[in-house]
């Protein structure tokens, strides 16, 4: 699952990993979180973050 960037702060929101501070459980690709969800760092929307190249 690709991991993605947020451009503001830098946060990497990884799948596998998911966000549990605001009860997304792992293995939660970023294309299926709920469309309010921000930034845990900076609050910043889904749109404010890219893809990570690996």
């Amino acid at each position: 699952m690709k991991k993605y960037i947020c451009i503001p702060c830098g946060y990497i929101y990884d799948p596998e990993i998911g966000d549990s501070d605001n009860g997304i459980p792992p293995g939660t690709p970023f294309e299926e979180l709920p469309e309010d969800w921000a930034c845990p760092w900076c609050g910043a929307p889904k749109e404010d973050f890219e893809p990570v190249e690996e």
